[in-house]
């Protein structure tokens, strides 16, 4: 007997367009996760109440993050052009 193929769930992409936001959105979640993990678990320690600790400094860190993030790329970028040189095209 044949296995049957697998069913995959296939999610529609967002247009090359969205990657401007999309990509610092994701950023500023990961990062946001890291950092406040770190900072809550030095500023805590590792308590009964650290996730509701955390959890809490991770949404208010993330809501500052991704506005912030869409100001400061375009500058980043532009620094990061000045001082990295960029491969010769053919």
């Amino acid at each position: 007997m044949h296995a049957s193929p697998q069913k995959t769930l296939k999610l529609r992409k967002l247009p090359p367009s969205y990657s401007a936001v999309v990509m610092p959105f994701v950023l500023s979640i990961l990062m946001t996760c890291i950092i406040s993990a770190v900072s809550t678990a030095i500023g805590t320690g590792w308590t009964n109440g650290f996730v509701a600790t955390w959890s809490y400094a991770w949404g208010v860190s993330s809501l500052v993050a991704f506005p912030s993030l869409l100001i400061v790329l375009p500058i980043v970028r532009r620094i990061v052009a000045a001082i990295v040189d960029q491969p010769a095209r053919p």
